[in-house]
């Protein structure tokens, strides 16, 4: 059962997220979207009180690996492909302003 999705509600969507759609694009997405929200209700409608929550669809092993020390790449590996340094460092453009406002 699908929901209907005026086009207004989608042209009003697509602005607040700065989307420009065409007609074709903004009656295609009322169809899917109503499809989607009828979905939903179908899944709403299923009697889940039995069914135990899982975090996994399947089971799962710890998957971590054990914590060992390792040497670390060499400085002259990290900075070979850098487009802008200044050893031992990477050198990168200042992002923030002089009014301390960020």
């Amino acid at each position: 059962m699908a929901h209907p999705i005026s086009e207004q509600t989608i042209r009003e969507v697509a602005k607040l997220a700065r989307l420009n759609l065409t007609d074709d694009e903004a009656k295609l997405f009322s169809s899917q979207l109503g499809d989607v929200l009828g979905a939903i209700d179908q899944l709403k409608q299923l009697d889940v009180e039995s069914v135990k929550p899982m975090p996994h669809a399947y089971d799962q092993l710890n998957v971590f690996r054990a914590d060992q020390e390792a040497p670390g790449m060499p400085v002259e590996d990290a900075l070979a492909n850098a487009p802008d340094k200044d050893e031992p460092f990477f050198k990168v453009p200042k992002v923030l302003g002089d009014g301390g406002g960020a």
